[in-house]
């Protein structure tokens, strides 16, 4: 909230994070000062200009001292970025970094369907490959809602991720997801940034972007640490020249098929092996792993192979469990302690 950041600010600060909109709001009502900086980073510099700031970051750098250090970091490199580091450095050094896989490791396939027909050969994909893990791509929020939402219907367990999200909810989501517990990730590009998400067995790119730098983002998140992985693309016939700019981009041509082959069984599932329990105790309360994990497989019986990761937070902490453990754990902590500290816990859905 505004009135709480401006109390903090008060007080004074090393460092100042925000959103271009939120630092041009406190710049216009006065409460930060950006006359004794330093240093800028313009992070996810491509994203912010794809969302329109390019204006409100020019209002901002102009109140900033000339002589300062400048980092700007971007997944891409457009020609409206080539175009802004002109303006806004002053002899630059490029770094660039290699990525951490090679596009050998991935299997890629490109799906030619009708647009009334993405959905349900999204399932197909489901049903065919069957990942564990999976990561959807959308272009919008509302987009990765309502494919989640027909996941879901359909049986197959699925969470969005975007920036309406607020932390306590974009947090949960992303426990459920790295500990097992949601096989489907469904996201834009800009929510997906940044996110670690180890062993990603499948990409998929329910449209394609128009960019094909950023495809090559995309499915760069699975085969990885010598794994391979699969990327697969749903795209329609006038989506066919971004096929062709992808495999330009490449320099390879592209393994494609029709979707007639992606006609999914009614009766498919897909379902995480296993179930987050979330606890009312954390870092605050000084409990560690250790303590939740002593808890589980002491009194309330469980194996040590019966339970997953655990996440702990300042005032909440994370379980994974068995789906068949899941009564069991309940039970327990309806009269069960953790350090001698009566617990609440209740499934998070």
């Amino acid at each position: 909230p505004f009135a709480a950041q401006k109390g903090s600010l008060e007080h004074g600060a090393h460092i100042a994070v925000g959103t271009p909109g939120r630092i041009q709001d406190h710049l216009t009502r006065g409460t930060l000062i950006l006359t004794g900086v330093n240093t800028l980073v313009l992070d996810e510099a491509d994203r912010m200009l794809d969302m329109g700031f390019l204006d409100v970051i020019t209002e901002i750098i102009a109140e900033t001292p000339k002589a300062r250090q400048t980092l700007l970091f971007s997944a891409t490199y457009p020609d409206l970025i080539t175009k802004m580091c002109r303006t806004i450095l002053q002899e630059p050094v490029t770094v660039s970094v290699e990525a951490e896989h090679h596009d050998t490791v991935i299997e890629q396939t490109f799906y030619q369907v009708k647009n009334q027909q993405r959905k349900n050969a999204l399932l197909g994909l489901f049903e065919h490959y069957q990942p564990e893990t999976a990561l959807v791509f959308c272009h919008t929020k509302i987009q990765c809602d309502e494919v989640a939402r027909y996941l879901q219907e359909h049986q197959i367990e699925a969470l969005a991720i975007h920036g309406d999200l607020e932390q306590r909810e974009r947090d949960q989501v992303l426990v459920r997801f790295t500990n097992h517990s949601c096989p489907v990730l469904v996201a834009t590009d800009l929510a997906a940034r940044g996110l670690d998400i180890k062993s990603l067995q499948a990409v998929i790119n329910f449209e394609l972007p128009h960019d094909p730098e950023i495809y090559v983002h995309r499915i760069g998140r699975t085969g990885r640490a010598g794994e391979t992985g699969i990327a697969l693309s749903l795209f329609t016939e006038q989506e066919h020249l971004r096929v062709k700019a992808i495999e330009t981009f490449q320099n390879k041509p592209s393994r494609c098929d029709t979707g007639e082959s992606l006609q999914p069984n009614p009766g498919f599932t897909l379902q995480a092996p296993m179930v987050t329990i979330q606890l009312d105790s954390g870092r605050k309360n000084k409990i560690r792993p250790s303590d939740l994990l002593g808890a589980l497989t002491g009194d309330a019986g469980l194996s040590g192979s019966q339970i997953g990761k655990i996440d702990i937070f300042d005032i909440s902490s994370y379980v994974a469990v068995e789906r068949s453990a899941l009564s069991q754990v309940l039970k327990y902590f309806t009269n069960g302690k953790v350090k001698g500290r009566s617990v609440r816990a209740r499934k998070i859905i």
